[in-house]
């Protein structure tokens, strides 16, 4: 496949993200009113579709998949550990919350964190990221044959299909615990 055409397709695909990346822009220029974990979670974002614009002119400009392929890989990396260090973040924000609402009305408990949400955020940030270092991986061995191309294909797919089906099951049996 030439260059131009996924070099089009990512800078259209990183044009149309504006809805995420411009709301996130300006969580990150709002600085301190906002918390960390949101702080966190805007870089995140905007590491990812800086990673897709980088990608699409790495496209244009370089010859081999090799240049491309790495700084996929090493940005989503990067977003991928911003996103993690989100929801530590936001884990600590809210103990530190619901320690706060405890002393001002110690008579009530709160409920029981449910840690569903960050187990399942994780499965599906480890898929993606696995997803994308096994396509770059693929990429950069050029494949040139229908059947490399093939399994190109294929093999992030399913990858990514055993995270989100364990995300799935997951979030299954806790909500219908048997």
């Amino acid at each position: 496949m030439a260059h131009p055409v996924p070099a089009l397709a990512t800078a259209a695909v990183t044009a149309a993200g504006c809805v995420w990346y411009l709301p996130a822009l300006a969580d990150l220029r709002a600085g301190a009113d906002r918390p960390v974990s949101r702080r966190l979670r805007a870089a995140s974002c905007v590491t990812a579709w800086a990673t897709a614009a980088a990608v699409a002119v790495l496209l244009l400009t370089t010859d081999p998949w090799t240049w491309p392929a790495a700084t996929a890989g090493t940005g989503t990396l990067l977003a991928a550990a911003l996103l993690v260090s989100a929801a530590l973040h936001h884990s600590r924000e809210r103990r530190e919350a619901a320690a706060h609402w405890t002393e001002l009305a110690p008579a009530q408990t709160p409920p029981a964190p449910d840690r569903t949400r960050y187990v399942v955020a994780v499965l599906l940030t480890t898929g993606l990221t696995t997803a994308a270092i096994t396509a770059a991986l693929r990429l950069a061995e050029r494949p040139d044959t229908p059947t490399a191309w093939l399994t190109t294909i294929t093999i992030p797919a399913a990858v990514l299909t055993l995270f989100l089906t364990l995300a799935t099951t997951h979030t299954h049996h806790h909500r219908h615990p048997h």
